[in-house]
């Protein structure tokens, strides 16, 4: 039988793709193009595990799919390079962030390669090289450069600001702007010096620097994300994180609020990351309302969605952070209150967002006055109040509010009872209040009382309209070396862009990769970090972009990654447009793929491109989970129990490395071997055998299940590591991986080779006409085809596949017009087996070069059809008729058959209905 020498194989057609440029992509209008992306991985130390490729596979069976269907397909890939973990081990080791950074590269792309992408390997981008990061440089510079117009609806150029300001001051000018932006005339414009024309348009600038409250880490040295904190320590290494204020950069990407909800209505996303980010942005349509402090001159502005329950407000509640809550701590109650503050203000927003059991808060001892009705009343300090959502202030409704009334009932204040009554036509407010129980009011009503409510507030000067988002600007600075850094340089303490011809700007070499001794950031350890002008030389930016900032903008890099003159050709960004497909994690909800939909539009409003939402369609790739493996140790002893025995001993259970376990069967000898402490283990086995638990679990390190890639393509080949992983069930779900059902797919693929060879190994395909089950069986698997990859239900076309497979093998099929099309239907699974079937069919191109087979319905039309025969209502026997036999012609077949003969015994039947191509049915 022939011998399927897949490790051959496989390099040979891996070096024909490389040495050929199978995949490389360029702009052809003559076809219709496909954009197949993933999300581009952070190369890391441990390099890939058999969970990393899942979605990578399933992009690139789409890819080949698109391209067999003649489709121009770009597919890259490339690296998000700058990050955490190569910079932390930078400082434990001395070493440069970008040799660690290379090193892991040059393994993912291994083992990538090993895999047999299709991707277009011309196009990498690495997100630390400098000839990407002076794009993204570049980018960030028109951000500096622009502002965002309301009536235009877009970003504009600060110049054209400017313009308006010299000409009318900015009383007219309707743009997203900070709070309290004073009110100036063309002559205070004019009256302005160079500094202060600077502060005024960083107030309007897309991208600023402003004091914003961070997650502080110390340890670290750095500024860390929400994402990067859990309960008040860092996710990498468990330092303290404390919340404080710090002048950093920030993109103003509230700005885009809107259209970026807008958008949501225009992709094809799964509904719940399309739901997260709607949450995320939370836009609220409500008023703003100022309440007196008692004997101050301070005010507080509250921000609420319903001013019609204003009646029921029993309390006022500030954010910790608040620098107002602190001024109006009373002496009797500054211990403690000052004491919860300390405590409060370091728990991060999105801790304190999640934990609706925590309750806890501190009275100032001050009080605002209710500017409806005079009333005073008591301002608290709370938790569950954020500083970034609206004001930071919450006029809190304990009958009306799940929060507020949890936290006054906590600390016994009141809840006052809700009135019903109507308000009187044309006024506000009514004399018998007003009706604050939603349960009773229609949304009609809501809506009429919200409206009277604002006028009043408007007329009295109390209040105003207003639109709210949750979402605030996004911190945009880290204090760490390994990151863009920022083309910036400071004169008299305000910020300048560097000249564009001086891009890009490059990291500079340090001693250390730590804080200097003064607290500033690695930066500041550079010698001559400065930027020389005419007149004169000025100190640069200390901190560096986030991760985010590569990653935002990288899908249009691929599409032109060679070009150093411009950021992408207009021309190709145009031809490739949008990614079509887009597969990677949820967990990029509120982080990569919004930034990337904010970065875009903005891209889109310079008319760099033309496109505004980067990703038109997106799949989110389940976690292939590991299957652990225990052993149970004998307590204070070297003796290891077989899982069958182990509670008859005093056993506790540990992790084992899987890849000595086979079966869940344990070999002795190589776990004897796996750590020095278990070299004179001692085994209590059953039948001769040591059996190992097994559960379940997040592939990790630490639980020794991981499964490497290197280890399944040398034992299996690529081509069986493709078409298991995705025969592990729909590509959307969690599913364990299990080595050991991994042998019937590699004996499938041995099967389809064998298609194509006698018994004694030779190649031999037949140039007869197959039969009618021969074309019955490729046509079923070309339409299952079909069908999954309009759906992306990988793992279905690969039972088919098995079948259609098993079908003509006992068919024992070696038509080349069975067996051709068979190696192309087959290819973007598994394109190695394929391409070397395609080449013995006697091909010399790729078989990527060939076409996907067209499917014929006719070849599963059925020309007979097996009737049951019914005998008074119990079917007695079976007929095997043409179709295209008559009624009459069917009774005759049925009545002439013996086992309806021996019923009828001699008689006549009293009736027989007869539905063709279904039942013959006799009654007696």
């Amino acid at each position: 039988m022939a011998e399927y020498t897949y490790k051959e194989i496989e390099k040979k057609w891996q070096a024909y793709w490389e040495k050929n440029q199978t995949f490389l992509a360029k702009v052809n209008p003559d076809k219709p193009k496909f954009y197949s992306l993933d999300m581009f991985p952070y190369p890391s130390g441990a390099g890939l595990h058999v969970g990393h490729p899942l979605g990578y596979i399933a992009s690139d069976i789409v890819s080949r799919f698109k391209k067999l269907k003649g489709f121009n397909v770009l597919h890259p890939m490339g690296y998000d390079s700058f990050g955490l973990p190569a910079e932390q081990y930078a400082i434990q080791t001395g070493q440069h962030p970008a040799i660690t950074t290379e090193q892991n590269i040059a393994r993912y792309t291994e083992q990538l390669k090993n895999i047999g992408f299709a991707f277009d390997w011309s196009k990498e981008v690495r997100t630390s090289d400098p000839s990407y990061y002076k794009w993204t440089q570049w980018i960030f510079m028109q951000l500096f450069n622009s502002y965002y117009d309301q009536d235009a609806d877009k970003a504009l150029s600060i110049d054209s600001l400017i313009e308006r300001f010299e000409a009318e001051g900015n009383s007219q000018v309707k743009a997203v702007c900070d709070d309290e932006t004073p009110i100036f005339s063309a002559n205070d414009w004019h009256a302005f010096s160079e500094k202060e024309k600077q502060e005024m348009l960083l107030k309007y600038r897309l991208t600023f620097l402003a004091e914003t409250t961070v997650n502080w880490c110390a340890a670290l040295g750095t500024v860390l994300s929400n994402d990067e904190v859990k309960d008040g320590f860092s996710e990498r290494g468990g330092h303290p994180v404390e919340r404080k204020k710090m002048m950093q950069w920030s993109m103003r990407i509230t700005a885009y609020a809107d259209r970026l909800l807008k958008g949501l209505d225009k992709i094809d996303w799964p509904e719940p990351v399309k739901e997260m980010q709607r949450n995320w942005i939370g836009k609220s349509i409500g008023a703003e309302v100022i309440f007196k402090v008692k004997n101050s001159e301070e005010t507080i502005k509250v921000f609420t969605t319903r001013v019609d329950t204003i009646y029921g407000v029993t309390y006022l509640a500030l954010a910790p952070e608040s620098e107002l809550a602190a001024s109006l701590i009373t002496e009797d109650q500054r211990e403690t209150a000052e004491a919860y503050i300390e405590v409060a203000k370091n728990r991060s927003e999105r801790e304190r967002m999640s934990d609706v059991k925590t309750i806890s808060g501190a009275f100032t001892g001050s009080y605002a006055i209710n500017p409806f009705n005079g009333e005073e009343i008591q301002i608290w300090v709370a938790d569950y109040v954020l500083a970034g959502y609206g004001t930071g202030a919450v006029m809190a409704v304990p009958a009306h509010d799940e929060r507020d009334y949890n936290f006054a009932k906590h600390f016994g204040l009141e809840i006052r009872q809700v009135i019903e009554g109507s308000m009187e036509e044309g006024s506000f407010p009514g004399k018998d209040g007003f009706i604050i129980n939603s349960g009773f009011i229609s949304n009609m009503y809501m809506k009429e009382a919200m409206t009277k409510a604002i006028e009043f507030l408007e007329e009295k000067g109390i209040g105003k309209g207003k639109i709210q988002y949750r979402m605030r600007d996004a911190i945009f600075t880290r204090q760490r070396y390994w990151g863009e850094p920022l083309p910036v340089y400071f004169k008299d303490g305000l910020p300048y862009l560097i000249d564009e011809k001086d891009l890009p700007l490059v990291l500079p070499e340090v001693d250390k990769y730590l804080p200097t001794e003064d607290g500033e950031p690695p930066l500041g350890r550079a010698q001559d970090w400065t930027y020389k002008t005419s007149e004169g030389e000025y100190p640069l930016e200390l901190s560096t972009m986030p991760g985010w900032a590569g990653s935002s903008w990288y899908f249009f890099r691929y599409t032109d990654s060679q070009n150093d003159s411009v950021f992408a050709d207009k021309t190709k960004t145009d031809y490739w447009g949008s990614v079509d497909l887009y597969i990677g994690g949820s967990e990029h909800a509120t982080g990569h793929l919004l930034y990337s939909r904010f970065w875009t539009k903005f891209i889109y409003d310079l008319g760099v491109v033309s496109i505004d939402e980067p990703f038109q369609k997106m799949i989110n790739q389940g976690m292939i989970q590991g299957r652990s493996n225990f052993v149970y140790r004998v307590k204070g002893t070297n003796q290891f129990v077989s899982k069958g025995l182990k509670d008859q001993y005093d056993t506790f259970e540990m992790h084992v490395d899987v890849n000595i376990v086979y079966n869940d069967q344990l070999n002795l000898e190589k776990f004897k071997a796996w750590r020095p402490d278990l070299a004179d283990a001692e085994f209590i086995l059953e039948d001769g055998k040591y059996i190992c638990g097994a559960e379940v679990e997040k592939m990790s390190k630490s639980k020794y299940n991981v499964v490497n890639p290197d280890d399944i393509i040398e034992k299996y080949g690529a081509d069986t590591l493709r078409l298991y992983e995705m025969f592990l069930g729909p590509l959307e779900q969690f599913k364990p991986w299990n080595t050991n059902g991994i042998d019937g797919v590699f004996k499938f693929l041995r099967k389809l080779w064998n298609l194509y060879h006698t018994n004694k190994g030779e190649f031999q395909v037949s140039d007869a006409e197959p039969s009618k089950e021969e074309y019955k069986a490729l046509h079923k698997a070309i339409k299952k085809m079909e069908e999954d990859m309009a759906n992306f239900s990988f793992n279905t076309s690969v039972s088919s596949f098995m079948i259609c497979v098993n079908e003509l093998s006992g068919l024992k099929s070696n038509k080349r017009k069975i067996l051709e099309p068979l190696a192309v239907l087959v290819s973007p699974y598994a394109p190695h087996i394929a391409e070397e079937l395609w080449s013995l069919l006697g091909h010399t191109t790729s078989i990527t070069e060939s076409s996907f087979p067209a499917f014929d319905e006719s070849y599963l039309k059925e020309s007979a059809f097996e009737y049951p025969v019914m005998i008074n209502g119990k079917m007695r026997a079976k007929i095997n008729l043409d179709l295209s036999l008559s009624k009459e012609e069917i009774e005759k077949a049925a009545l002439a058959d013996e086992i309806v003969q021996k019923w009828l015994d001699g008689k006549s039947p009293k009736k027989m209905i007869v539905v063709p191509g279904k039942i013959v049915n006799v009654v007696i």
